[in-house]
């Protein structure tokens, strides 16, 4: 089975999983990437500051970008 690892990055900060997580294929990774995402969205948004982004990837073995989910922050005036 594929190996991911998941990074997430908010303003400055950037952390990657050193344990990779296993899947049975990119489907089931997206499923879990987006149960994970969306628990944390909450706590997420409260903590988000003006014109900034906090955004989770899911890297593959060779911990390149699979997947991305981004929040925006944006000032519109």
């Amino acid at each position: 089975m594929p190996l991911y690892f998941f990074r997430i990055r908010n303003g400055r900060y950037s952390g990657c999983a050193d344990q990779a997580s296993e899947f049975a294929d990119r489907d089931s990774a997206w499923k879990e990437m987006t149960n994970v995402c969306a628990d944390m969205a909450a706590g997420i948004a409260r903590k988000l500051q003006e014109n900034s982004e906090w955004h989770m990837e899911l890297l593959d073995e060779t911990k390149e970008p699979v997947f991305r989910i981004r929040i925006v922050s944006e000032t519109l005036d």
